[in-house]
């Protein structure tokens, strides 16, 4: 059987429930089967069903919960932050495969003890740019290096990958437990991950907007799916 992803939404300021239908194809076609999760789901149960979880992209995380004063570009949604940092601590303990985008790559962090940039063009201003404005969510904004001995560099099987980029966080101290897997030429931390567990990896691009179009994104999603299916 295939096997099941559970996908985190956002909350949209109407108050719904949302996401892009990007990350249910790209579940899709690696051979999964998407399950929507929504904030406020009893994670216990959510982690007693699936072989994988994929924390999305979306809002930033209040700051609070890393131990700092809010940025005054910050904006969160607390009822998604508990419910992710809930989820992400119980698939780590559980060693549920856990394959997180963006945002999911920063409550990643958060979750396992780290802390975030909070605004890359105030507090990293020697950085490039990583907001492009009016692009395709597939625009290729710049090029990360993929370091060597990492579980990411394996799966793609490459040390410099082309990205999109939509954030204007990032993470700054990487949790213990975890470790640095890509970083920008401009030193942004674009991707950690878990040299324990059977599948952790967070990446600071958009693989899911790319997985039709740059066969590379897509090998990411295919090792996913293949660790969650080892579960089985």
């Amino acid at each position: 059987m295939a096997p099941t992803i559970g996908i985190t939404t956002g909350i949209d300021d109407n108050g719904r429930f949302s996401l892009r239908p990007e990350y249910v194809r790209a579940v899709e076609k690696a051979g999964g089967i998407a399950l929507l999760l929504a904030p406020g789901t009893p994670v216990d149960a959510v982690l007693e069903r699936v072989d994988g979880v994929l924390l999305s992209g979306g809002s930033d995380i209040d700051p609070a919960i890393y131990g700092e004063a809010p940025h005054p570009t910050s904006q969160w949604k607390r009822e998604r932050d508990d419910f992710e940092l809930a989820l992400t601590r119980g698939a780590l303990k559980r060693d549920v495969p856990l394959l997180a985008i963006c945002r999911g790559q920063q409550v990643l962090n958060v979750a396992a003890g780290g802390t975030l940039v909070q605004d890359i063009p105030t507090q990293q201003p020697q950085a490039g740019p990583h907001y492009p404005k009016d692009v395709e969510r597939w625009h290729i904004a710049h090029d990360v290096e993929l370091l060597p001995g990492t579980r990411l560099r394996e799966i793609i099987g490459q040390d410099v990958l082309p990205v999109n980029s939509f954030h204007h966080q990032a993470v700054k101290d990487v949790a213990p437990g975890l470790r640095l897997a890509a970083r920008g030429r401009d030193g942004v931390v674009e991707a950690i991950e878990s040299g324990t567990h059977r599948f952790v990896v967070g990446v600071q691009w958009h693989p899911e907007a790319m997985w039709n179009r740059e066969p590379d994104h897509q090998e990411l999603f295919r090792g996913f799916i293949d660790a969650a299916g080892s579960r089985r």
